[in-house]
């Protein structure tokens, strides 16, 4: 009897994008410079980002603008950023560029396999997720991000101080992710009011928080720190 070959349940679609010719450059050119091309870990990331400095692990970032202007405005933190658009990437490696910020790199896979196999425990003091794609039909549930055994790994790569900063538009998945979240007891909430002047809370708005707003929906931002 053949063995079973079952189909990965991907979290993305990969949506049609046109390459700009500059983008083409970027992806050619550039990413050699910020991007990781690794196909077994652990990273080590001191040497990856030719420094020790705190970290922060940006999953998603989309068109990588609050990224860069996370990263612009604290160059004492270096960014890991993980994407499948290609599109965005080479947005971001542009903004990279010319605005010559130095601490942001980039690996171009699914998070949910870079995430077990390529970094190492406890290496990240903050891991944001912000606006993941909501899936808001119920059969679709299954392919949202944040699972249990994907929440189990961000807290695995999380320091000892480490925060997780969650942002979504979608009320469904703010009341899924509070479920999965306070489930997990090596999390603790944290009441955001007391986060003010936190460089690892700092979240600039991105393209998709100003579309959901124009379109009138409220922005919920979780925050949940490791225990101990």
């Amino acid at each position: 009897m053949q063995p079973l070959h079952m189909r990965k349940v991907r979290s993305f679609v990969r949506r049609p994008g046109r390459l700009t010719t500059a983008q083409r450059r970027a992806l050619s050119d550039l990413m050699p410079r910020f991007g990781i091309d690794a196909v077994q870990g652990p990273l080590d990331l001191a040497a990856v980002f030719g420094r020790t400095a705190p970290r922060v692990l940006d999953i998603g970032f989309g068109d990588g603008e609050a990224l860069l202007t996370a990263a612009a405005n604290h160059p004492q933190i270096d960014y890991l950023g993980i994407e499948v658009h290609e599109p965005g990437i080479g947005h971001l490696l542009l903004l990279l560029e010319k605005a010559a910020v130095t601490n942001v790199r980039i690996i171009a896979r699914d998070v949910a396999d870079v995430v077990p196999e390529l970094l190492p425990d406890a290496s990240f003091r903050c891991v944001n997720l912000f606006f993941p794609d909501p899936w808001p039909k119920k059969r679709h549930h299954k392919r949202r991000l944040l699972q249990a055994p994907f929440l189990t790994e961000l807290v695995r790569v999380l320091d000892a101080e480490g925060l997780f900063h969650l942002a979504t538009d979608c009320a469904g998945y703010a009341e899924h992710s509070r479920e999965l979240l306070g489930a997990c007891s090596a999390l603790e909430t944290v009441p955001h009011l007391t986060l003010g002047g936190d460089p690892f809370a700092f979240r600039p708005p991105t393209k998709f928080e100003r579309r959901g707003r124009r379109l009138g929906h409220d922005v919920y931002d979780l925050y949940y720190r490791k225990r101990g």
